[in-house]
């Protein structure tokens, strides 16, 4: 049976962090790929606009065999996305594969917030990546089963760090590789 990872989010913008951690869960679950979903609509977070999102994360995520990005939350760019209802299609579209969604541990904590969180279990296992300043303490014990712990390496890189730093006008080199770096240049994102 394939195994493949699920990493979905906003990226507004993706940075360094996102790819060291999708290839450290990688190895350690034995993946043989990573598939990374930007959000078209997100439910929870305001952003920019989605298409600028979406360029960003194939620049960002196209330099490594074992990672890819799909446009299926943009097939309907107008309605909301939710991580269930996206999670049933790709358990249409890979079929005899086993889904890993990849969610840091301050998500896990916010899982009753989301649409429908009691079905995600039965569409894939959720790997959960551990964060500074998180524990398990305040998480229900319904959303641990069919998880497991993956480590990274601690990282104080964030998105709203990045977009600080842009409006701020300093230096984002290192933290988002340079063709986002450009990207975002280019394109007069986040000032």
């Amino acid at each position: 049976m394939k195994r493949i990872g699920i990493f979905g989010g906003t990226f507004n913008p993706p940075h360094i962090a996102h790819s060291i951690a999708s290839e450290c869960v990688r190895e350690q679950l034995d993946l043989e790929k990573i598939l990374f979903i930007p959000s078209a609509v997100p439910p929870l977070k305001l952003s920019i606009d989605s298409h600028h999102r979406l360029a960003m994360s194939k620049l960002a995520f196209s330099g490594n065999k074992f990672f890819a990005v799909s446009e299926i939350e943009f097939e309907n760019v107008n309605e909301k996305s939710f991580t269930v209802d996206t999670l049933t299609k790709l358990k249409k579209i890979y079929s005899n594969t086993k889904l890993f969604l990849i969610i840091g541990i301050d998500k896990l904590e916010e899982l009753p917030k989301w649409k429908e969180p009691e079905r995600l279990s039965g569409l894939c296992t959720l790997t959960v990546i551990n964060r500074p300043g998180y524990d398990l303490k305040n998480v229900k014990a319904e959303y641990l089963e069919n998880t497991v712990f993956a480590e990274i390496p601690f990282m104080e890189i964030s998105s709203t760090e990045i977009r600080r730093r842009v409006n701020d006008g300093k230096s984002i080199k290192y933290f988002v590789n340079d063709e986002v770096e450009k990207y975002i240049y280019d394109n007069g994102l986040y000032k």
